[in-house]
């Protein structure tokens, strides 16, 4: 190669990385894998190596990597947070401890579980817990201190009142991230592609009550600095911040030298598999301080340590067949049906291929011989096909245009990359929309909880949601643990739904993309079913707040003949498909309101729909136009962004006060 492609080949590299690092580290959604990314980061290194001349302060190889989000104030490290180089292979660990100890002698070694997390620094004062930061680019993170204090394994005050900053590893337990994933396929959302991504989306989010729910947890690994106190070695400071009530990082060991750290690599290379928390490797560090402070480091990385990166392990097989799975959300997703293969201690004979954008850009097909990993050492997936073992016998795959469950349209929306069924007679979805459809939010039938929905449906009473109309006290009363009373109570709450108004109705039919808010608009637009059935995507999307995904989703869900079917049958049994007469009152006119925390009397709904109805508007963010803020119990940022602007905060019971005037 000359000094000309190498350059191109240098930019092209560069271009890629930088790419790859802001889908990684901005916006938490790879499209490659850690090991494919490695791989160009060493062609990149090479290249720099030969050509140095070619080496600019924004290459990826001169940076720590990421960018601030908007949203969180800037923390800027005291200590920098560095990263580490990698090595792949017993040869390259070895070269590295030759050159530790030409500068610093003979050493003693501390090796640890390379957890896949986000790495995060925790200020304590007098052992008060004051401030947490990501790492950031190393020297400019994020402060999360809201959220970090949401783990509950970090302390909040600690055995003695002593002033330091420790660095840790947020991240997801296997079993939290497979939970967390089925719950967001229930509602519709994207998978996280791993633990790691699923803690750093979780750590960042702007509602630190988000961040509670995802059962993150730290381990922490090193102590970056302390007043009043010296340590001579590495074990010793993590024997100290054990005695402080950290949670430091497990299975860390003390080696003479390199050889024993060697050892380490294989005892590990097994045993890794049985963590709760996803591995990708060991820290290799000089245990001696002093000789910590000798050796130094580089802009980017640390000279005293080094990252021994375990290879992603994979299998060879052949695809038998692509099929579709339908979801609770009526998302369709292919799979794909594999000749039997062990996998990283277990036999796998299906595995996950995401989307059909996945399958496009891979270029999978059935029949071919492929590789298959573990992302995150969970969830089997399809990583590429051998393509020069193609006979010709391959065939393409189509992503089907019906539901293969219920026969209604499947419908892939633009900007999405998920297909998804429009019917609402799916029997893949039903308990999911029954448990909308019941929800307080629209129909509010009090009582008929996902438990119950269960067994209507496993028993075979309600095949849809027009069905909850026609089961009688008789069918209720069958049912395990129900009592008269309480199946009387249960008929008294289905007829009471039959009388709410039409937003409602609108929310509980689950149209895609449509919640509270757009139903509202949609049912004050339209006044009656029939009317918006009959819309069409032009007259939608002139509608403020209704853009084209909106209008594109309503139109096909109104398409389905299925669900028109449906809807009449709810009609038939006396369901209001109308939106009642109101007198609207004028006194909020004009006024803006956002609404925080959890109020006690009402839902945000609720509330929203009491200030709609006396002419208030509703927003979900606070600014300057932002005439009121009504403030329930544990609010988050908003209540702050009020205050800063001078912004009257009600809490719940000068609202009601307000409400009642």
């Amino acid at each position: 190669m000359d000094k000309e492609e190498a350059s191109a080949k240098i930019n092209e590299l560069k271009d890629m990385l930088d790419h790859h690092n802001y889908l990684y580290y901005v916006l938490d959604d790879p499209e490659i894998s850690d090991e494919e990314y490695d791989r160009l980061l060493r062609q990149l290194i090479d290249l720099e190596a030969q050509y140095p001349e070619m080496i600019t302060p924004d290459s990826p190889t001169q940076r720590v990597g990421g960018e601030i989000l908007a949203g969180f104030e800037e923390y800027s490290h005291t200590i920098p947070l560095l990263s580490l180089d990698d090595v792949f292979d017993e040869m390259e660990l070895r070269d590295f401890d030759r050159r530790v100890r030409k500068d610093a002698g003979d050493v003693e070694y501390v090796v640890e579980l390379k957890i896949d997390g986000l790495s995060c620094a925790l200020r304590y004062e007098d052992g008060i817990f004051i401030q947490g930061a990501t790492r950031g680019n190393g020297f400019v993170g994020e402060d999360v201190t809201a959220n970090l204090k949401t783990i509950r394994s970090i302390p909040l005050k600690l055995k003695r009142p002593v002033s330091l900053e420790v660095r840790g590893e947020v991240y997801m337990p296997k079993k939290s991230f497979l939970r967390l994933n089925e719950a967001r396929e229930q509602r519709g959302e994207a998978l996280f592609a791993n633990p790691r991504n699923a803690a750093a989306g979780s750590l960042r989010q702007l509602d630190p009550k988000v961040t509670a729910s995802r059962n993150l947890d730290i381990l922490v690994f090193n102590l970056q600095s302390i007043e009043g106190m010296e340590f001579d070695t590495h074990i010793g400071t993590l024997e100290f911040m054990k005695e402080m009530g950290f949670k430091v990082i497990p299975g860390y060991k003390k080696c003479g030298g390199i050889d024993e750290a060697i050892e380490q690599v294989y005892v590990w290379e097994t045993r890794k598999d049985e963590l709760d928390f996803a591995v990708d490797g060991l820290v290799v560090k000089v245990n001696g301080l002093a000789q910590r402070q000798l050796l130094g480091a580089t802009s980017k990385a640390y000279r005293w340590a080094i990252a021994y990166k375990y290879p992603a392990e994979r299998a060879k097989t052949r695809v038998r067949d692509i099929i579709v799975q339908v979801g609770r959300t009526g998302a369709i997703t292919p799979a794909a049906v594999l000749e039997p293969v062990r996998l990283s201690g277990s036999t796998i004979s299906r595995a996950t291929l995401h989307n059909e954008d996945y399958i496009r850009q891979k270029d999978i097909r059935i029949g071919d011989v492929v590789y298959i990993q573990k992302a995150g050492e969970i969830i089997p997936e399809v990583v590429e096909s051998v393509k020069e073992e193609r006979t010709g016998s391959e065939r393409e795959f189509k992503m089907p245009d019906t539901c293969p469950e219920c026969g209604a349209k499947a419908v892939r929306l633009p900007g999405e990359s998920v297909t998804r069924c429009t019917g609402l007679n799916c029997p893949a979805q039903i308990k999911r929309q029954l448990e909308h459809f019941a929800s307080k939010g629209a129909m509010d039938i009090d009582g008929m909880g996902p438990a119950f929905i269960a067994q209507l449906v496993n028993k075979g009473l309600v095949k849809n949601i027009a069905d909850i109309y026609y089961i009688g006290y008789g069918d209720i009363l069958s049912l395990e643990r129900m009592g008269e009373k309480s199946a009387g109570n249960l008929m008294d709450a289905i007829e009471q739904s039959k009388g709410r108004d039409l937003d409602r109705f609108i929310d509980g039919l689950g149209i895609r993309l449509v919640g509270s808010k757009a139903s509202r608009i949609l049912a004050d637009r339209y006044g009656d079913i029939m009317n918006l059935i009959a819309t069409h995507i032009e007259e939608l999307t002139a509608i403020p707040e209704i853009g084209p995904k909106i209008a594109e989703s309503v139109v096909d869900f109104f398409s389905e003949e299925q669900n028109i079917a449906i809807i009449n049958r709810m009609i038939a049994a006396g369901v209001n498909t109308s939106k009642a007469e109101e007198k609207q009152g004028t006194s909020l006119l004009g006024k803006t309101f956002v609404i925080t925390g959890s109020l006690k009397g009402y839902t945000r709904t609720e509330a929203a729909r009491l200030i709609e109805s006396l002419g208030g508007k509703v927003t979900d963010s606070v600014s300057r136009k932002t005439d009121y803020l009504v403030c329930g119990e544990n609010p988050g940022s908003k209540l702050d962004k009020a205050r800063t602007l001078n912004i009257i905060v009600l809490n719940e019971e000068d609202f009601k006060a307000m409400i009642k005037e």
